[in-house]
């Protein structure tokens, strides 16, 4: 399992039921009992700041059309996480990337320092 992923995950709560995720955590970190990964959902609301709409391909292997959610980072246990069933593209996950860095403000200034 690596980084631009997408696997199956089913995590407790508001998100359980089955989905397609992204693995957004680093491949530095293979020791982790658990592994980051953004959510996907079939439902399309066209927010382009932190949805990255995907469309099905072989390589992604997804089914239908997704949107993977920048704003529904997670933490799942890795011995939940369902096997690999394909990965984003270079281009999709460059995007997500920064979707991710909008999502999370790590884009944002550190207060204080800029004036």
């Amino acid at each position: 399992m690596k980084r631009g992923d997408l696997v199956t995950v089913a995590l407790p709560g508001d998100y359980g039921k089955p989905r397609p995720a992204v693995v957004v955590q680093s491949d530095h970190l293979p020791q982790a009992d658990s592994v980051m990964v953004c959510l996907s959902t079939s439902t399309r609301r066209g927010l382009p700041l932190y949805r990255l709409a995907v469309e099905p391909t072989a390589a992604n292997g997804l089914r239908q059309p997704t949107e993977i959610m920048a704003d529904r980072v997670m933490p799942a246990r890795r011995d939940k996480v369902g096997p690999v069933i394909g990965r984003l593209s270079d281009a999709d996950l460059l995007v997500l990337n920064r979707m991710l860095a909008f999502a999370l403000g790590l884009a944002d200034p550190v207060p204080g320092t800029v004036s």
